[in-house]
């Protein structure tokens, strides 16, 4: 069984999440249920950032200390994805104790082996609070942060401890371009491979004078820069720098988002080539969810909260709506439109119709009991379209493994229309109706399990109305050839995705 340990970004304490962060969210967990259905042993890691300054300023907004605030977004943020059926194994938070012991543990690595790669220095530069970050003259237009262009940049002068970055270009466009150290989609790493190209400088990694946060180690006046903390969350997680830390370490995945890849793509990994500590495998930086062509984020506002998003049509269209509209690559809008006709079209006439119209006519024809019969065109189409989706997931394209599953829907319903069941029952040709119900159920089987990593919630009470036992998580991938479907008791199932009856934008 191979060990398979994905990470997401963390996010910042400090205001609720917003789609943005559910893409992300549901994206790798998309991804580590298709990973956990081909038999891997996943490890998936969610969590939260607690040591930046927004923090500090969302929690005086709120007359509240730090450590109180953070606990409240805790909670709020792993409500959110509970809500959204995330399967996360472990939920970490930069204020935990194993944190500040790995943060700890890593600062002294780079000491004992780099030690000059530590270096006290004095900075100067424009600060953006949104970011967390200093920015160069590439990150700044209009004088705004490109990122964050609602925010002003914030000029800071202070004496810093820095780490030595300038040190690792070279090594670090070996391994990119080599693939030992994989960053994709392509653009991305096209992206990443010209910015080290262009030249790195070295980084400030404390603040002066800012209370929350972990005390830089040897130097109690200064705490560790968030970006700097932050980061080591990802092998904190793995058990770092206890004994068998190596279980799950490297990270198979990193998913982040596109702004953050500087971090991720040249920060992170020089820190720990630094330490003498292996790199993750890959990082996976999708784009942005868009709403009128501007990208959705705390600072700037939103016009679509997650609660109206998910309370639309439910947690699982909301996810369904994002990867396979938005996708897992480039930015996309999200507009109610376009989330009311994916919702009618795909999934209430979509693969609802089909559930309802295939078992029902099981009831009808056969008493509910599945009868045998030989494969069809249709269990053809249904192994070209497991081919396809495991093609599609394998690369960590979400919107072609939907496309993939929605294609068999289609074809299924199509396959109604041609074969005519009614019109078989009517005749009394009774071994063509079965050869027609047993390739119907033998589809929807496989669309069960298909449809799971996107629809976890509807895909298990379509599986319940299968007769299967269990979840369709469980059903093991070599199943999907020849779906155990004959003669089992199946059910009508309630509405899968009922139709409302009349929608506010």
């Amino acid at each position: 069984m191979a060990k398979f340990y994905l990470t997401t970004a963390i996010d910042y304490s400090n205001g609720d999440p917003h789609l943005g962060h559910a893409l992300e969210k549901v994206g790798a967990d998309c991804i580590v249920r298709y990973r956990r259905l081909r038999g891997d042993a996943v490890h998936f890691v969610m969590g939260m950032d607690e040591h930046s300054q927004s923090v500090i300023a969302a929690a005086d907004a709120a007359g509240v200390p730090p450590a109180q605030w953070v606990d409240r977004m805790a909670g709020r943020f792993a409500d959110y994805w509970r809500r959204l059926g995330c399967s996360n194994d472990d939920w970490i938070r930069t204020t935990e104790p194993r944190h500040r012991e790995a943060v700890i543990a890593l600062v002294e690595a780079i000491r004992a082996r780099n030690p000059d790669d530590l270096f006290e220095g004095d900075y100067e530069g424009l600060y953006c609070t949104g970011c967390e970050e200093y920015k160069t003259g590439a990150q700044i237009e209009d004088g705004h942060c490109i990122e964050h262009p609602s925010l002003d940049l914030v000029p800071t002068h202070e004496r810093n401890w820095f780490f030595r970055l300038s040190r690792y270009g070279e090594r670090l466009l070996a391994l990119i371009r080599g693939g030992e150290f994989a960053v994709e989609p392509a653009i991305r790493r096209n992206e990443v491979l010209r910015l080290i190209e262009s030249g790195l400088q070295d980084v400030s990694v404390s603040r002066q004078g800012v209370a929350w946060g972990i005390p830089f180690p040897g130097d109690p006046g200064q705490t560790v820069y968030v970006w700097f903390d932050a980061l080591i969350n990802y092998i904190t997680a793995s058990g770092f720098p206890r004994d068998g830390y190596g279980r799950l370490w490297p990270a198979d995945l990193h998913v982040i988002g596109k702004g953050i890849t500087r971090f991720h793509c040249v920060i992170w990994p020089a820190m720990l080539l630094s330490a003498g500590i292996a790199l993750p495998r890959r990082v996976w930086a999708h784009g942005y969810v868009q709403w009128g062509g501007a990208k959705m984020s705390k600072t700037a506002g939103t016009v679509v909260t997650l609660d109206a998003a998910i309370e639309r049509h439910g947690a699982d269209a909301l996810r369904y709506f994002l990867l396979r509209e938005i996708g897992f690559e480039a930015d996309g809008d999200f507009t109610w439109d376009r989330f009311d006709e994916r919702y009618t079209a795909d999934l209430a006439d979509g693969l609802g119709n089909l559930a309802s119209r295939a078992l029902a006519m099981v009831e009808r024809y056969r008493g509910g009991t599945v009868p045998a019969g030989p494969a069809t065109e249709l269990d053809a189409a249904g192994l070209r379209a497991v081919q396809d989706y495991a093609r599609a997931m394998d690369g960590f394209d979400l919107r072609g493994g939907g496309d993939a599953a929605w294609a068999l829907v289609t074809e299924a319903n199509q396959y109604i229309v041609r074969t005519g069941p009614w019109t078989l029952a009517r005749e009394g040709r009774e071994a063509e109706l079965d050869g027609v119900l047993a390739s119907l159920v033998r589809c929807l089987y496989r669309l069960a399990v298909l449809a799971a990593p996107f629809l976890p919630e509807r895909a298990a009470v379509l599986w319940e109305a299968l007769g299967q036992t269990g979840s369709p998580g469980d059903a093991g991938w070599e199943r999907l050839t020849e779906p155990p479907v004959q003669k089992r008791r199946t059910a009508r199932p309630p509405v899968l995705f009922p139709k409302p009856a009349r929608i506010e934008s």
